[in-house]
């Protein structure tokens, strides 16, 4: 089986509320979706959301890297020569981790249709179930808390709070959250590189004096201040995860061997997709570290390759892929069946993805 071609599109999916962070403002997934056709007919897919706040891609750089350098370096090569042509995916051009992730999951969908089996199983295979938390939008207090109980009510059992925007205003945030939802919800907290290290150690070291239980807290620092992260993470007693500081294995490596955190968050849009995904997980494991694997504001597609590489992995612990609840439309035909707040991977050939309505043209 070769790949035949790659053609890209466009989907436009509302949010059913503004998300919002320390970094930015999204309303509407506005992302390129991949087809990679195979020479039997056989379709892969994949996405990518731009981000530029966080990956530097934008719409034109993603759309630029995928016709111009990744397509080109992939196009006649067979599916099964799986390590040569991620190989030259990944060296195509650097950087570009968005477009590099879209094809990369779009060839990891066709490699596991050609062999008719789910691609969490040809990863590992070690569960199909998985349990995601929910973002809670950066807000003012009250709606923040309101926000929260929502989705209590909705049966979510853990909570990613974003904070970072100003550290006083961060405390009343969260305890007005833990004091509404009791003591049994998991608090997580994400600061998007918000804070300065000493705001982080200072209001980190507050919220443990509050008792308020928070389970980590994610990226406090700038994302290249590994310095930084590091100094946090030796002056608080909270488990600290990388983010925005762990692109490649190579940061993974770095970050690790200098105990700078105690968690790992894999993005498949910042590493390029699952092949370093899979690279990032094994170093983790290596160092007796877990892992969460999150994702940007995407559609099911990518969402899907997500989840496949999350239930395929022990050590992937933690599952933040709550952007397919956060929009008002699922245009995805397949892919991860959903019930809140569980994911199943199916067993379905490839991701199990059959078609995407409303895909617009470039």
């Amino acid at each position: 089986m070769k790949i035949e071609s790659v053609e890209l599109k466009r989907v436009s999916i509302p949010l059913k509320k503004p998300f919002k962070t320390a970094l930015r403002r999204v309303d509407t997934a506005e992302n390129i979706i991949v087809v990679m056709t195979a020479d039997d007919g056989t379709r892969g897919y994949g996405e990518a959301p731009p981000t530029a706040a966080i990956t530097g891609d934008t719409d034109e750089t993603i759309i630029s890297a995928i016709k111009n350098s990744i397509a080109p370096a992939i196009i006649g090569l067979d599916i099964e020569d799986l390590d040569d042509v991620m190989y030259r995916l990944q060296h195509s051009v650097e950087g570009n981790t968005s477009p590099k992730a879209a094809c990369d999951m779009a060839v990891y969908d066709l490699w596991s249709r050609h062999y008719g089996q789910p691609l969490y199983k040809l990863l590992g295979g070690y569960r199909k179930d998985l349990e995601t938390d929910l973002t809670i939008s950066i807000n003012e207090p009250a709606e923040m808390r309101e926000d929260a109980l929502a989705a209590i009510g909705q049966g979510f059992h853990a909570l990613k709070l974003k904070v970072g925007i100003d550290a006083d205003l961060d405390i009343k945030r969260v305890k007005a959250i833990r004091e509404a939802v009791g003591p049994d919800i998991r608090l997580r907290l994400d600061a998007n590189q918000g804070w300065t290290a000493d705001e982080a150690v200072r209001t980190i070291r507050r919220f443990e004096d509050m008792g308020l239980d928070i389970e980590f807290v994610e990226q406090p620092v700038k994302a290249r201040d590994f310095a930084e992260m590091k100094r946090v993470h030796d002056n608080v007693h909270t488990k600290i995860m990388a983010d925005e500081s762990m692109f490649s294995p190579k940061d993974a490596i770095e970050l690790l061997h200098m105990e700078a955190v105690d968690l790992v968050n894999i993005k498949l849009m910042k590493c390029g997709g699952i092949h370093n995904a899979l690279k990032i997980a094994g170093i983790a494991e290596t160092y007796g570290v877990e892992c969460m694997l999150g994702c940007m504001i995407e559609s099911k597609v990518s969402l899907t390759a997500a989840a496949h590489l999350a239930a395929a992995k022990r050590n992937i612990t933690r599952v933040d892929l709550d952007a397919a609840i956060l929009l008002a439309e699922d245009p995805v035909q397949g892919g991860f069946e959903k019930d809140i707040p569980h994911f199943s991977v199916t067993n379905a050939p490839g991701l199990g993805i059959t078609g995407i309505e409303g895909l617009l043209e470039l």
